[in-house]
């Protein structure tokens, strides 16, 4: 985590005012409570409101990447930006989504790191996306091998996402939620 204390200190609910609280309204039904990402944006309700339907998009079942490759695609994302908050919450959606814990530490090496073609062009989309906001020609026909061309796109629209994502939280000093632990190679960043 790069900040040990918040810029932008999450919103109680009792701090709400009637837009803040109608804003975060479709994040109250999970099961992990209203996160803090979601508490420190509500302090924009109507910048948080167009995040959710966004976000919404990105992780759902119209981005046409399935899960599990979604996720290699967020997780590379969250720690190519030293995003703690983000890898420390898709850590948990991705061995959901069908990770193992040696895949995510492999994520952490990159593509090199012992990868079906298929799942190693998809980090190497996010590292060029991340380092040039391009996809070499080389590594773009390498995922038309792969996957769709609505498939190829999501992978933009998803680094794109987690890229914005990991910027707010980094900045703003979103910390961790309550009961979770930080990836020791995350610590100090």
């Amino acid at each position: 985590m790069r900040l040990t204390t918040p810029r932008i200190a999450p919103l109680a609910d009792h701090e709400l005012t009637p837009d803040q609280e109608e804003a975060l309204k479709p994040v109250r039904n999970g099961t992990m409570g209203v996160l803090n990402i979601f508490r420190t944006l509500a302090h924009a309700p109507k910048a948080l409101t167009r995040f959710n339907d966004w976000g919404g998009y990105v992780l759902s079942r119209r981005n046409d990447l399935p899960a599990r490759e979604r996720e290699i695609v967020i997780l590379r994302v969250g720690y190519l930006c030293k995003s703690g908050y983000e890898f420390t919450q898709h850590t948990r959606i991705g061995l959901q989504s069908g990770l193992t814990e040696a895949e995510i530490e492999a994520i952490k090496r990159g593509a090199d790191a012992g990868w079906q073609p298929a799942d190693a062009v998809l980090i190497r989309a996010a590292d060029e996306l991340h380092a040039d906001q391009f996809i070499s020609d080389a590594t773009w026909e390498e995922l038309r091998r792969h996957y769709t061309d609505k498939q190829c796109m999501d992978v933009v629209f998803t680094v794109g996402q987690y890229t914005q994502v990991s910027m707010i939280l980094n900045t703003f000093g979103v910390q961790l939620d309550e009961g979770q632990t930080l990836d020791p190679e995350l610590k100090g960043y």
